[in-house]
């Protein structure tokens, strides 16, 4: 039929809450033209969906999680691709990286790859994969036992903690590697090409903010006398974003300057943090509410003075890419502090658009302080931001790029050229 699924696109999980940079990409293929099937490795852990998940009519399907949760699954799909003609060269390739690789997570990705292969539609004629870690790992195999093609998009975590040897398989394009990738920052690809044997086969594409999601920005809001100047943070509550540090250089303020800080996101470190700020004395200043959905995360951003993103390099590597909650913050002309880690300073030029700090108590304490008592320098950072937003970092010219080279992978009409 003519709107069978031509891609299979793979995704950890679906649908998460913290990554909505890839439910609004999705959206957007589909709203230019493409039909594809979801594979998440993952089952959803968020008890919420933000609206856009509610928008993508692509069917989603789920792998196997861990291998031992349904082996009936996983035998019959490992039975039927032992008589694919890809399934030697798949399973070399398996035994390669395990080699270097001896987890049981490594084993996961094989099986997870056969059900892929065993179960996908018959039109599919393509692997895209979000991440270039486990979701690359599952679409790789499964192109290979398939004989397909396959791509795949780089963010941050994947690109900084994965080993060199195996992303410079996995870019090809030596024995198996990707027909092309993607990444969402200069920074990022950067070190992909330094490791790929073509690094034209890397591209550069922003995500970009879709802001016809977003209402148009409040005014600056005028704070009374009596009125806390509102923080606000929004990231999980792990290692590479830096909140110990924030919540380090809140104890540090003036007596004088009244303020209270609100963090949205879950995370494994949230009891750890709440100890450390009751330690510090400030427990009593902040409000935790957890993950939620997008239009509650943009209405406390409304509400807020200034939003506050304290990113660094975590102790394994790990690290921010650019992440899009900036975006959303200047979408709403609120004033942005942050770090120059990462892409962070390839949207955020400090002193125009915002402030890029060190990573320390001190050096948080005092740009907090300093917008605080300059909000016309905050106001003009903020206005500048949303101004680099509207004119550079726009969704639709990165969408356009990739529905092309989408097409061109799954080897079917470009979707322009089907309406026509």
């Amino acid at each position: 039929m003519a709107n069978a699924p031509r891609l299979a696109i793979l995704v950890k999980g679906w649908p998460r809450l913290s990554e909505t940079f890839i439910a609004q990409e999705l959206v957007a293929l589909e709203d230019a033209g493409h039909s594809f099937d979801v594979w998440s490795l993952r089952h959803p852990t968020d008890t919420r969906r933000h609206a856009l998940h509610d928008r993508l009519q692509a069917r989603v399907f789920y792998l196997p999680e861990y291998l031992r949760d349904e082996p009936a699954r996983v035998t019959r799909a490992m039975a039927a691709t032992a008589r694919m003609p890809g399934f030697g060269k798949a399973l070399a390739a398996f035994r390669a990286d395990y080699a270097r690789d001896r987890t049981r997570n490594r084993i996961r990705r094989f099986g997870q790859a056969c059900v892929l292969a065993h179960e996908k539609a018959g039109s599919i004629t393509a692997f895209y994969a979000h991440f270039l870690h486990t979701p690359s790992s599952v679409a790789r195999y499964a192109a290979i036992l398939c004989d397909l093609p396959w791509s795949y998009s780089a963010h941050a975590k994947d690109i900084w903690t994965s080993p060199d040897w195996e992303i410079s398989e996995k870019l090809g394009p030596g024995t198996y590697g990707a027909q092309f990738g993607v990444t969402c920052t200069a920074y990022g690809a950067q070190r992909l090409r330094s490791l790929a044997s073509d690094p034209s086969r890397v591209r550069l594409l922003y995500h970009g903010l879709d802001l016809d999601r977003f209402p148009a920005p409040p005014r600056p809001r005028d704070r009374g006398s009596d009125d806390p100047m509102r923080l606000i943070s929004v990231g999980r509550l792990v290692e590479k974003k830096g909140f110990d540090r924030l919540i380090a250089a809140l104890a540090l303020l003036p007596d004088d300057l009244d303020w209270h800080w609100t963090h949205i996101g879950g995370g494994e470190l949230g009891d750890a943090l709440k100890a450390q700020a009751a330690t510090a004395g400030v427990a009593d200043r902040i409000t935790w509410l957890g993950a939620l959905p997008q239009d509650e995360v943009v209405a406390a951003l409304r509400a807020a003075d200034l939003f506050i993103l304290p990113s660094r390099v975590a102790e394994s590597g790990d690290r921010d890419g650019l992440p899009n909650v900036l975006m959303e913050a200047a979408s709403q002309r609120l004033p942005i502090l942050s770090t120059p880690v990462a892409a962070i300073p390839e949207f955020i030029d400090s002193g125009t658009h915002g402030l890029l700090v060190e990573d320390s108590p001190d050096a948080l304490s005092t740009a907090i302080t300093d917008l605080a008592r300059d909000p016309a320098r905050a106001a003009a950072m903020a206005e500048a931001a949303r101004d680099r937003l509207l004119k550079d970092f726009a969704m639709a010219p990165g969408i356009e790029t990739l529905s092309g080279l989408l097409s061109d992978l799954a080897g079917a009409p470009r979707p322009a050229e089907t309406a026509a």
